[in-house]
């Protein structure tokens, strides 16, 4: 199983409008690599790419604007942190499936 199978299905709700798009970009980031032994290095795998992708941590407490992600609309681009720590890395990392 790829770790790019996890983000199959999208949550329902989202924090901002640029979190969709990196729910996506981390899909792409992750179409070739295996999905690792334990959820806690799933969880670090994810929370890793995460910040390649926006240059900011997890532990990141504010909302930030990340330029590539911005597609339409002056909210565009922006960045939930609240939501990747209480709701999107939850998500992905219970939807693990031992290889």
């Amino acid at each position: 199983m790829k770790v790019s199978e996890i983000f199959e299905h999208e949550p329902e709700q989202w924090g901002l409008r640029g979190d969709p798009m990196l729910w996506r970009e981390l899909r792409q980031r992750f179409i070739n690599v295996d999905m690792p032994e334990t959820p806690e290095t799933l969880q670090a795998l994810i929370e890793k790419e995460y910040e390649v992708a926006t240059r900011h941590p997890v532990s990141d407490e504010q909302d930030f604007f990340v330029e590539h992600l911005q597609s339409h609309g002056m909210s565009s681009g922006l960045i939930s942190p609240e939501f990747w720590v209480r709701k999107g890395i939850p998500l992905l990392v219970n939807r693990h499936v031992k290889p």
